[in-house]
Formats: structure tokens, sequence, C-alpha cells
């Protein structure tokens, strides 16, 4: 199976406030637990495509996550986002046979507030211009929730876009063909019903800003919705630029 998007993550400094915030512009918003070690702990807006963002929230500060540093020097917002691949050990393998510098797998997992524990691996390159693989080893069911949460007072679908700020547009490109075992040339991925799409410093303020604040990395998401164009209010939706309007 060739990978897919999988979800946007999103830090916060407060879950509850997050979660208030998000269901006040529309959007069903899932609990889902604590992480394995309770430094963090999360809840999920899922989307029909099967897509989700993950806000995260930490316990205490954990000097050694990458996603804690984000948040701690440049707040809330984007901290990365993941890849689904059909087997984690497998997608390294076939990435680093093509150039790439996937570490991995690792275990995590975490217990929702029903009870019910899952558990996942990932995999990760040490540049952050790329996205982190997670695949699953309990169903997916169990971590990304089917029916009525799927359903939003928005009407969001689904994920239609992931714009990434990039630094060097050339490198970034090359090492996401090599990913996504594409041709060579492309800035603009199709996942599904998906599009990545990198840009560099040069593409306008909000990448220069992207990349001086929080590093290389997701710097915004549209949405596949009804409507007119729109950018959801950033203090709503904790510093990620969320935009509507792509039905």
């Amino acid at each position: 199976m060739p990978l897919s998007l999988d979800h946007i993550v999103i830090a916060v400094a407060d879950l509850d406030a997050a979660i208030r915030d998000y269901e006040a512009l529309g959007f069903t918003v899932i609990p889902g637990g604590e992480h394995a070690g309770g430094v963090t702990h999360n809840a999920l807006v899922v989307f029909a495509d099967g897509t989700y963002l993950e806000l995260i929230a930490f316990r205490r500060p954990d000097p050694d996550s990458r996603w804690w540093r984000l948040l701690d020097r440049a707040g809330e917002g984007f901290v990365d986002y993941a890849l689904r691949p059909d087997d984690v050990g497998a997608a390294i393998a076939r990435a680093n046979a093509r150039g790439l510098d996937f570490e991995g797998p690792f275990d995590g997992g975490r217990a929702r507030p029903d009870g019910a524990v899952l558990r996942w691996q990932t995999a990760r390159s040490p540049r952050s211009d790329v996205p982190f693989l997670c695949g699953d080893l309990t169903p997916r069911a169990l971590r990304v929730p089917e029916g009525a949460a799927r359903h939003h007072a928005n009407e969001v679908s689904g994920i239609a876009e992931v714009a990434v700020a990039v630094r060097d547009p050339a490198v970034s490109a090359r090492r996401y063909q090599a990913l996504l075992a594409t041709d060579h040339g492309q800035t603009a991925f199709t996942l599904g019903g998906s599009v990545l799409r990198l840009a560099a410093r040069e593409s306008g303020i909000e990448v220069a800003r992207a990349l001086d604040a929080r590093d290389e990395g997701p710097y915004a998401v549209r949405f596949r919705s009804p409507g007119p164009a729109a950018e959801l209010d950033l203090a709503r939706t904790h510093g990620a630029r969320l935009h509507l309007g792509a039905a």
C-alpha cells in the first residue's frame, strides 16, 4: 500500500482550552487519552477521509522532545505531521534504500479514556522537512475513531492540502521524491485526496515566518469543505493556520 496522509500534530498549552476552542469552530473533538509514560495527552479531530488533527499537550516539560522544544520556544501551533505506511519496518527499508535516513521503528501507544489500549510504531528522519511515519499495531479504528466522530458542524470532510515550509526546496523535493517513490522534478505530491506542497522562504511572508519561528515542517492546512474560502481564527486554532473552503 502506498503512503497516505495520516495526521497533523498541533501542540497546545492547555488541552481542555483547545478542545473548547475547536468545538466553538464547529469541529467534533474526541478525547484521545494519555500517551505511554504520561508526559502528554491528546484529543483528535477526525475527518471523513480518515485523516485527523491531533491536539497534544504536555503534562510536564520534556526537553528531549522536539515537539516540546518547539512549543516552549515558539508557542502553540504545528509541530509535525505523519504519513501512514502499510508496515513501518518495510517502509523504513524502502525509504533508506532510496537514500533517506529514517530511524526506527519505535514503539508507541496510549490508553483511551474508555480504557482501551492502542499501540503503534513510528519512524523518523533527523531532519524535520519530511514527515514521520506512523503505523498501527492494533486496529486503526482504536486510534482513529469512526462514525459520528467524523462529522462536523462546519462540514469539513477532510484535508485537501498540507503546505510544508522547507529551507532548500531542491534538496527537500528530492527527499520527498525518494520517500514517495515519485518522479523527479516535483514539489507537490498527491496522496489519495490530499496534496503535500513544498514552499521555500521566497514563496511569501508566511513561509519565512514559519521557518524563522518553527523551523521546517507544516505551516498551513487547507480543508475540504463547502462554502467560501476563509482562514480560521488563529486564537481559536491555537496558532495553527487552518483554511476552510476547498470542497
